[in-house]
């Protein structure tokens, strides 16, 4: 874990993650106008339910949500990015605004955590990462066990398009999140380390799995031990399990 502010604090006191991002939109009951707004009133796809393209077109709700977290006491808030891959993009077409989603993603949530932060209480922003839309090891064709949707190349690429970007415009950590297939967040993790690496730098990195069924096992049949053991050969700062059980379930 790097040496900086946030793993001093950690040493010292828990350190309280934001909720959901996606309720917080359900709740606005938005319109497919709200999700174009002007700069996609035009366009030729539907966008609805696209959460990620909120940053360019509805920025000040997704900074209220923000801003709600950290009054109610967040230490970290997460980006708007969880879909803000060229691999999930592509199901509406915005590939070429996979960029500019995650530096406004970004900036936004920076500008939040600097409103709240203080000497006594400071407040730290997660680039989201989410799993994507396709697996790397579970075939799509109940037919031939062997198909694939994505490769680990191409997935590796999307990934470092996005991460890329939230570590240049300034994230405090990485959190690679709800990950149903484990091949998919060790490609992330994979280009996380590549990156940090080439630019000699290294980010508090945080993963999270979830959970399929009551037996304790990811959407690719991993338990939670293999999923722990599979990711551990990397300088991780926290593992957790979101979007499954609740509280009792989870101890």
């Amino acid at each position: 874990m790097p040496n900086n502010k946030f793993s001093q604090l950690l040493k010292n006191r828990i350190l309280i993650l934001d909720g959901a991002m996606g309720t917080e939109i359900q709740k606005l009951n938005f319109k497919e106008e709200d999700f174009r707004g002007e700069l996609f009133k035009n366009y030729n796809k539907e966008l609805k339910g696209n959460n990620d393209i909120l940053v360019l077109t509805q920025p000040e709700v997704i900074k209220n949500i923000h801003k709600a977290y950290l009054n109610a006491g967040a230490d970290i808030i997460e980006t708007n990015s969880f879909n803000a891959t060229s691999v999930s993009m592509s199901d509406y077409g915005l590939e070429d605004y996979v960029t500019e989603i995650n530096r406004a993603a970004v900036r936004i949530a920076k500008e939040a955590a600097k409103e709240f932060s203080t000497i006594d209480k400071p407040r730290f922003v997660a680039g989201s990462v989410g799993p994507t839309n396709k697996s790397c090891s579970i075939s799509p064709d109940v037919n031939n066990p062997a198909a694939r949707a994505i490769t680990y190349d191409e997935l590796f690429n999307a990934y470092y398009e996005q991460i890329e970007v939230l570590i240049e415009e300034g994230v405090d950590i990485i959190l690679l999140e709800t990950g149903f297939d484990t091949l998919n967040l060790k490609c992330a993790i994979d280009v996380v380390e590549t990156i940090f690496k080439e630019k000699g730098i290294e980010l508090p990195l945080m993963v999270s799995a979830t959970i399929a069924d009551n037996a304790g096992r990811t959407l690719s049949g991993q338990t939670l031990e293999a999923f722990a053991a599979s990711s551990s050969h990397a300088p991780i700062t926290s593992v957790g399990i979101n979007s499954s059980f609740g509280a009792k379930e989870l101890l």
